[in-house]
């Protein structure tokens, strides 16, 4: 139970500091609601998720050969991202319920592509999860539990992300242009986030 509590509060840390996952939810949920906020985030989780299933595997060869195959979808993310960035930023002004929204399925496929392509969660994944299993236990059976309970901590973190986001969509609805501009920057930041993951812890 020790080792439940301590990947708890580990991953409760790392949802605290935001990341390229966190910065995509933050952008969706300022631009078009909470719901596609949410979306994303179920994306992003369901990314983290079938990443984890290659380390609960213990599929090693195959992580590694993912990691490598997913270098160039990487800075085709990394490109695709800044560009919707600076195209938000410079933006004209308008009323928000006026701005055109992707749809709701896109959001949850643009989160779950986004947090696959980034090698180095699939990596660190594979070095994190591992060392909280205990010792002389089912170590397919604990990493199994262990994934679930990291997944639940992460979707209710970001979960939370996109509702702080959402909230502050609404009191910038008088606002658009810093709104573009935040929105934006958030969207840059995940790329640029996206670009400087390396295959290296």
């Amino acid at each position: 139970m020790s080792n439940i509590v301590a990947l708890i509060l580990a991953t409760m840390v790392l949802v605290m500091i935001p990341g390229p996952n966190v910065a995509l939810i933050i952008a969706n949920s300022l631009r078009h609601g909470l719901k596609f906020g949410l979306l994303t985030t179920l994306g992003t989780t369901t990314g983290v998720a079938i990443q984890l299933f290659l380390v609960v595997g213990g599929m090693a060869a195959v992580i590694e050969l993912a990691a490598s195959s997913l270098l160039w979808i990487k800075w085709l993310g990394v490109a695709y991202l800044i560009y919707l960035g600076i195209r938000t930023w410079n933006e004209p002004t308008g009323n928000l319920a006026e701005m055109p929204a992707q749809t709701q399925a896109g959001s949850f496929w643009r989160g779950l592509a986004f947090a696959v392509i980034n090698p180095k969660t699939l990596l660190f994944n594979a070095a994190f999860l591992p060392q909280f299993a205990a010792a002389g236990g089912d170590a397919p059976g604990q990493l199994f539990v262990l994934a679930g309970v990291f997944l639940t901590v992460i979707l209710v973190g970001d979960s939370m992300w996109a509702i702080f986001a959402a909230s502050a969509r609404n009191s910038l609805k008088n606002c658009e242009k810093i709104r573009n501009k935040v929105t934006g920057g958030m969207l840059c930041g995940a790329g640029l986030g996206l670009a400087v993951s390396r295959r290296s812890l």
